[in-house]
């Protein structure tokens, strides 16, 4: 997984357990693509405060995960739907009766991670 994306599913998952300060922060450093001597400079703290900073909600927000799993369970689950989407798709009789088992397995994984 790219970083950037994996730090967008952690924060839309975790991210308003953040501080008011850090969400602030952490979105225009990492979201905006604001450098950190933007961010520090209208922050009006150190760039090194900011790089701190941005540190601190990493670890805060895969910790989070570490505990919960909740963004390996939704990215498994959405695999699981996508490939029940692609089997039922290919229902050509020939295929039918593995396609179905395939898609009955899917089904009690995705049951079994809720």
């Amino acid at each position: 997984m790219d970083e950037l994306f994996e730090k967008s599913l952690l924060y839309d998952f975790y991210g308003e357990l953040l501080t008011d300060h850090q969400k602030s922060i952490y979105e225009r450093s990492v979201f905006d693509d604001m450098s950190l001597a933007e961010v520090a400079e209208e922050e009006g703290i150190s760039r090194q405060g900011v790089h701190d900073l941005i540190k601190r909600c990493d670890k805060i927000l895969q910790g989070y995960e570490d505990k919960l799993h909740l963004v390996s369970k939704f990215v498994s689950i959405k695999k699981k739907a996508s490939d029940i989407s692609l089997l039922s798709g290919e229902m050509d009789p020939a295929k039918m009766k593995g396609a179905l088992k395939e898609i009955a397995k899917l089904s009690e994984g995705i049951i079994e991670e809720l």
